[in-house]
């Protein structure tokens, strides 16, 4: 049983690695894993069917903020910030890809949006890119940086609903640990993730890079050609738009509340012209519609991974054999998170499956809370970059591929893995040890 969830995760890496599309990678991993588990062909593809509700929500929400995107690059007003990045960053590849990093560290705590502002600041600068010479996958680590270390060290945001899920975690199971002691425990593996996007911006990816044209892709989004658009009273409402969605979402949590407000604003302050209503909903689902399906079929995925018992017994023959070494222990189980978290691709839909495993193996082999809080905080956002079916990488894909130059997972996943993965990896085990 306890093969069932490497087994099916060796698969899906290997067909999407082989360019097989992640969705029918996902599916077809899913239905090995449920007949290894002793089903037959309909039996997995209904519990796959069956687990796909779970991620309902996340993937009508990304639909809303596609057409909500597709609204705001139509009224011209990332025209306008793109051309005072062109004005400051032009030629300067390094500042440009730290500067991306920073916007996008923006959007787990200050300003909560998450993937959303990649499809509308991200297309626009894909000329400048092309034009620089700029190496997208450096772009990719980038976006991807600020999609996860936030929210992995600051508890603000995402990153409160993150430690949040790992304290409710622990507490389920007999451990209580403070927020603030969280945020210690994981500040060592996430500063692993800031050496690893170092590494990618100032080494691995600094030289000249011509992208490759892998699909054909006829978009407004990719239209560049704006340059005399000048600040008038759309742009205004466009912010007001914006501003309200922000506050919705924040005020109620809820990201389909949110882009759904700023969606109806669009439409009613006249920014946008409802007679493009079906022109919009079809760019944002062009846009953001191969995300939303692939967090469906993952959460699929991980649902016959849960039901049939496998993480449990993946996690329950490693303890086995640890005996009471914490050094050994502590990289069993963080490999074990990063197989798990690779197949499901969501580091907070990771937590509370392996919590309920952890804490009971950690404290019996003596490990301190905020060790143990390390263990599961890292396990579960290990895999999360790189694995084909994370919104961390599909989010940057979505944007840097608007032009059909960017390749899902030799340029966003297979960099992702290789820069935050490791130091994750290795910055946690650490800490697991010296906590």
């Amino acid at each position: 049983m306890e093969w069932i969830v490497i087994v099916s995760v060796i698969v899906m890496l290997a067909l999407s690695l082989l360019k097989v599309h992640v969705i029918f990678a996902i599916i077809i991993a899913a239905i090995v894993a449920g007949m290894m588990a002793g089903m037959n062909l309909q039996d997995a593809i209904e519990m796959l069917i069956e687990g796909m509700g779970g991620q309902a929500t996340t993937a009508l929400s990304y639909i809303l903020l596609g057409v909500f995107a597709a609204m705001i690059s139509y009224t011209g007003i990332t025209s306008i910030l793109v051309r005072g990045l062109i004005k400051v960053l032009t030629g300067k590849k390094t500042m440009l890809v730290l500067v991306i990093a920073g916007i996008a560290s923006l959007s787990q705590n200050v300003v909560p949006v998450h993937i959303a502002f990649i499809p509308i600041l991200i297309p626009p600068l894909l000329k400048l890119f092309d034009q620089m010479k700029l190496d997208r996958r450096a772009v990719a680590t980038a976006l991807t940086f600020g999609l996860k270390a936030p929210y992995v060290m600051i508890p603000a945001g995402f990153g409160l609903l993150f430690h949040q899920t790992i304290q409710e975690g622990m507490s389920n199971n007999g451990v209580t640990l403070t927020i603030k002691e969280i945020a210690l425990s994981l500040l060592l593996p996430g500063l692993g993730m800031v050496v690893g996007l170092l590494i990618a911006v100032f080494f691995t990816y600094r030289k000249n890079r011509e992208a490759k044209q892998y699909v054909s892709v006829d978009s407004i989004l990719v239209d560049h050609e704006k340059d005399k658009i000048t600040f008038n009273s759309s742009h205004v409402f466009t912010i007001i738009a914006i501003i309200a969605a922000l506050i919705a979402q924040i005020l109620t949590g809820s990201l389909v509340i949110g882009a759904l407000t700023g969606v109806i604003l669009m439409v009613l302050f006249f920014a946008v012209p409802l007679r493009e209503g079906d022109a919009f909903v079809q760019q944002g689902v062009g846009m953001m519609g191969t995300i939303a399906f692939v967090m469906l079929v993952a959460s699929g995925f991980g649902n016959i991974l849960k039901e049939t018992g496998a993480v449990d017994a993946l996690v329950e023959s490693s303890s086995s054999m640890l005996a009471g070494n914490q050094a050994i222990i502590s990289l069993i189980l963080l490999v074990v998170g990063l197989v798990i978290t690779l197949g499901i691709g969501s580091s907070f839909g990771t937590i509370p499956i392996i919590a309920a495993l952890y804490v009971p193996i950690c404290v019996a082999a003596g490990f301190s809370p905020m060790a143990i809080a390390v263990l599961i905080g890292t396990a579960g956002a290990l895999g999360d970059a790189g694995s084909p079916a994370s919104d961390s990488t599909l989010g940057p894909t979505s944007g840097l591929s608007a032009d059909g130059k960017h390749h899902h997972i030799w340029d966003t996943c297979v960099p992702t893995f290789l820069h935050f993965n490791i130091p994750l990896f290795i910055f946690g085990w650490i800490a697991s040890i010296l906590l």
